[in-house]
């Protein structure tokens, strides 16, 4: 049996599916197992092609993707699903119910061979398709990312011309390595009562922030900043999505919104969020600025604002995630006296991010993504 990532693609575009599969052929490490161009199709293909992840549309005749989720739950149906979600008026709400209904996440669905933005979306969906088929593999105890035939494959000189191939050198880099941590920075100060809690999380976020927030206490007093890499037109919905579940409040950050008690703040699609003291209290400030540590949001960003605004006051987590955005500035709010967590490994999608802040010295504890509510509402209700 292969050691590739399977890939089942679900689309009722021949287009979309031949466009997806060249993605996924393109890459070393991951297959397409068959495509299916409807749901239907797809739950009857799975037991026979038993593929690791499935790339599912959500418009689709006869058995659409809601209805294919619905389908899957009833089953028992655990392989991880990523959503290709239009950028369509409804689209970011289908997307969220789609999310509801077990979805591990979503990509915006390319609009053409020729699209100006298919490099971005390839990166995405390759993240997205070897962090959770490897987690799920993983979890069958099935080995990931043996030696590759490069002749197989499409070969690329280089990972400027081919970006997908540094993802590649990611997981390969990351996969069951033991980290061996630099040592903790001097810290100026030491910790005081946390005044607020800033998140930083990228791929895996969207089903790990449903997990951690549905599980938090309803009388945690202290505010959340949240910076989720998504795109814009996505985050409103998404901050719905998750208030449903939460017993906080939680909306997208408007700017000039206060950072006041029981209130969770999500970053919006393309814009910096940032913790910004006034007289009065502190409010969040939004900015179009440049991209930080490769995004926009930056968990960076939101991390070096907190770590300035509050000083030791501040909890700073950093969670699942492709890269290393928010591993530098995770360490100034250690500096400043704050505390600091990350996810650990094992339930981390993608060990990126996390990874890099351990290595780096910037993470006091490692937490599983089951127990982490629980470890942040802990450290925020600790009188010091």
């Amino acid at each position: 049996m292969s050691d590739e990532i399977s890939v089942l693609i679900v689309d009722d575009s021949a287009l979309m599916r031949n466009l997806i599969g060249r993605m996924i052929e393109d890459t070393p490490g991951l297959t397409v197992a068959d495509k299916a161009m409807n749901g239907l199709f797809a739950l009857q293909k799975i037991p026979r092609v038993n593929p690791d992840v499935i790339v599912l549309d959500l418009e689709m005749p006869e058995m659409n993707g809601i209805e294919f989720l619905k389908e899957r739950k009833k089953q028992g149906i655990k392989i991880p699903v990523i959503i290709l979600s239009s950028i369509a008026a409804r689209g970011a709400e289908i997307t969220m119910e789609a999310l509801s209904l077990g979805a591990s996440d979503f990509i915006q669905k390319p609009s053409g061979s020729v699209s100006e933005d298919i490099h971005t979306v390839k990166d995405a969906l390759v993240s997205m398709l070897l962090g959770y088929g490897g987690s799920y593999r993983r979890s069958l105890g099935r080995d990931i990312f043996p030696p590759v035939d490069t002749q197989k494959k499409t070969e690329h000189p280089s990972s400027d011309t081919h970006p997908s191939s540094d993802i590649l050198a990611h997981f390969k880099m990351n996969a069951g390595h033991p980290v061996t941590p630099a040592a903790p920075p001097a810290q100026i100060r030491k910790p005081g009562k946390t005044e607020v809690i800033a998140i930083g999380i990228s791929t895996g976020g969207p089903d790990a922030l449903r997990v951690v927030f549905s599980s938090l206490d309803k009388d945690l007093t202290v505010p959340i900043l949240v910076v989720q890499h998504m795109p814009p037109g996505f985050t409103a919905e998404f901050a719905r999505s998750l208030d449903r579940i939460c017993p906080l409040d939680v909306k997208e950050a408007e700017d000039g919104d206060m950072v006041t008690p029981g209130r969770i703040l999500i970053a919006h699609g393309n814009m910096h969020l940032e913790a910004e003291r006034k007289v009065g209290g502190v409010s969040v400030r939004l900015s179009d600025a440049p991209q930080v540590s490769g995004h926009r949001p930056s968990a960076d960003v939101l991390f070096a604002s907190v770590a300035v605004a509050y000083q030791n006051h501040a909890l700073g987590v950093i969670m699942t995630g492709m890269g290393k955005d928010g591993a530098q500035h995770l360490g100034t709010i250690y500096k400043e006296g704050g505390i600091t967590v990350g996810q650990d490994e094992a339930s981390s999608v993608v060990y990126g991010m996390p990874r890099v802040a351990y290595e780096m010295g910037h993470v006091m504890e490692q937490v599983p993504l089951n127990k982490m509510a629980r470890r942040i509402c802990d450290i925020a209700k600790t009188v010091r």
